[in-house]
């Protein structure tokens, strides 16, 4: 079952087209990654399955409920992490969780079960104190508690992890994927390693529109020969197999030990190699296929 459908969506602010015929569908608890550049319509695409923006042409669902503009009954299944979360800062997470609580008139029964085992999740269990003191990093975790307080069946995170430091992006993407368990998510970035660790599908939006979309594991598959590499004990070593297998598709790195990258060899190509260093008593220090870069790809898809 698809959570969000979106087909062939247009908006434009005055003269300035900035989606055209956006199309793309989020599977059910399903990490999907949402890429592009800056400006690329991300943040506006966003907007609009909130209903905070109209739409020119085209239609949006979540799940199987039509999108409108304003006070839609759509966002009942939608919690939203905008890139920069604000809160009351003089409130400790509880209070502030128990606030929202109000707000969205969730039920006393329950609650403080509910909002304990969000803290847990988002491990601020054990912060007491006001969120003035809190970290960028914390307050991302607040934010994805406050999302999910209403068990959401679709989580928006716009660049949720932009400017917060390796930890703080380790700390939000492990969140995240256990979110999946709760809701699906949508997950819009631009760092490219994020989206390689949490996604199951990602999509390509360049001039207003999805380019290319594709489960990850469908795009390692179709990228899987895609070279390898070959590290030797020495220079010596390194130019004998040069020869031997000819090094036209090679580029060559030396740091102490000699490291031959061939990127346009498939399977066979390694199998070769493999057999030229067995039958010359060739001895490498290592040798390993060439994983699929997700940023090569992006750079080919957005040109």
């Amino acid at each position: 079952m698809d959570i969000l459908t979106i087909r062939d969506v247009s908006k434009s602010f005055g003269s300035h087209q900035v989606l055209k015929n956006l199309s793309l569908s989020v599977p059910e608890h399903k990490v999907y990654g949402f890429i592009g550049c800056n400006g690329a319509g991300k943040t506006t695409t966003m907007k609009m399955i909130l209903g905070l923006y109209t739409i020119d042409s085209g239609s949006i669902e979540v799940c199987g409920q039509k999108v409108t503009y304003g006070q839609t009954q759509t966002n009942r299944n939608i919690g939203y992490l905008p890139d920069v979360p604000e809160f009351y800062d003089f409130m400790t997470p509880y209070e502030y969780l128990d606030l929202c609580a109000d707000i969205t008139e969730m039920s006393v029964k329950g609650r403080k079960e509910k909002i304990n085992s969000l803290l847990g999740m988002t491990g601020l269990d054990i912060h007491k104190k006001r969120i003035h003191g809190f970290s960028r990093g914390m307050k991302q975790r607040l934010g994805i508690a406050q999302a999910l307080l209403n068990e959401p069946k679709l989580l928006i995170c716009d660049e949720p992890t932009s400017a917060l430091d390796p930890l703080g992006r380790k700390e939000i993407l492990d969140i995240l994927t256990q979110a999946t368990d709760r809701t699906t998510v949508l997950f819009s970035t631009h760092i490219l390693t994020d989206v390689e660790r949490i996604c199951d599908e990602v999509g390509f939006l360049k001039n207003g529109s999805v380019v290319y979309q594709s489960a990850i594991q469908d795009i390692k598959n179709s990228h899987a020969s895609h070279g390898f590499s070959i590290e030797f004990p020495n220079q010596t070593e390194c130019d004998r197999f040069s020869k031997l297998f000819g090094a036209q598709n090679a580029d060559t790195e030396i740091s102490g030990k000699t490291k031959l990258i061939y990127k346009k060899q498939n399977h066979d190509g390694m199998l070769r190699a493999m057999k030229i260093m067995s039958d010359n008593h060739l001895c490498p220090v290592s040798i390993q296929q060439i994983e699929p870069d997700l940023e090569e790809m992006f750079m080919e898809v957005i040109g």
